[in-house]
């Protein structure tokens, strides 16, 4: 790893860099910047929604292949009409899980982000990979169905606070869902702390979080793309997985190797660059 070169790079190109760690097999190798106050994260809220998920369905709570119009809130799914309750009748939670529903536009509009949703026009016959907030946000509305509560003192009780992670903001919908799509904010610290329990298989200092089952699957190519694999709002990379956010955001996990990196920053032109720095740099040995 070259360090340096790093943070040469940061430097020459004058890079907008808040934070990044390196782990090797759990310790500390590196850091730099400004690991500890929370960023936006954006899309990387999507794998702390798939670690939800996953908690959920370790419980026995959540069958993946259920039609998530059976775990929305029947109010809202009232309101369909006949023909577009029959559109999203095969839509499963693992369909939105791994971004396999055509159809959806790229975000939520409008005061009821439910109805919205529910209204698109979508293409169930085609599993090909389409991004979408959209498909998060319906998972997430069908967890806490399931729950009968709202995520985000699920996260804090399950996720967060076993994990010291106590400085950190998530979104909501206009009708006041966990919007788990985007709208988090995360130290690189409390990131790599999450990058670090599932490259522990679900675990750390003793505590399950998850199963290895399901971070196996959530993190193993469950839909082809031109990235190189998707799995349930994980991205394959470099034989391991990682959790993007669009400005690169990244925690890239490659449990195989004991390596865990985060970095945050926000890269709205050039990110491409800042990722190939990250890998020359901080990912080849």
């Amino acid at each position: 790893m070259n360090f340096a070169g790093f943070e040469q790079d940061i430097a020459a190109y004058n890079w907008p860099v808040y934070g990044a760690e390196v782990y090797q097999n759990g310790t500390l190798v590196y850091s730099y910047g400004d690991t500890i106050h929370p960023y936006e994260v954006y899309s990387i809220t999507k794998s702390i929604l798939s670690i939800a998920v996953g908690m959920v369905w370790d419980q026995g709570l959540l069958d993946l292949d259920a039609p998530v119009l059976e775990l929305l809130p029947q109010d809202a799914v009232s309101r369909m009409s006949p023909s577009q309750r029959a559109l999203f009748q095969p839509i499963s939670i693992r369909r939105l899980l791994t971004m396999s529903v055509s159809g959806f536009p790229f975000r939520p509009e409008g005061a009821n982000y439910l109805d919205f949703s529910l209204n698109c026009p979508i293409q169930p016959e085609q599993q090909a990979f389409q991004y979408s907030n959209i498909s998060a946000y319906l998972v997430g509305v069908a967890v806490e169905t399931i729950l009968e509560k709202n995520l985000i003192p699920f996260l804090e009780e399950r996720l967060f606070a076993p994990l010291h992670i106590t400085d950190y903001h998530c979104g909501t919908s206009p009708e006041g869902h966990f919007y788990g799509a985007s709208q988090m904010r995360l130290s690189c610290r409390d990131l790599s702390k999450v990058g670090l329990m599932l490259a522990n298989g679900g675990t750390c200092e003793g505590h399950r979080y998850l199963s290895q089952a399901y971070v196996d699957l959530a993190t193993s190519i469950q839909q082809a793309n031109r990235e190189g694999g998707y799995g349930f709002f994980f991205w394959r990379e470099k034989g391991g997985f990682a959790m993007h956010g669009k400005w690169m955001q990244r925690c890239i996990v490659l449990p195989e190797r004991g390596l865990v990196v985060s970095c945050l920053s926000h890269m709205e032109e050039g990110g491409a660059f800042l990722q190939a720095s990250v890998e020359r740099n901080l990912l080849d040995s």
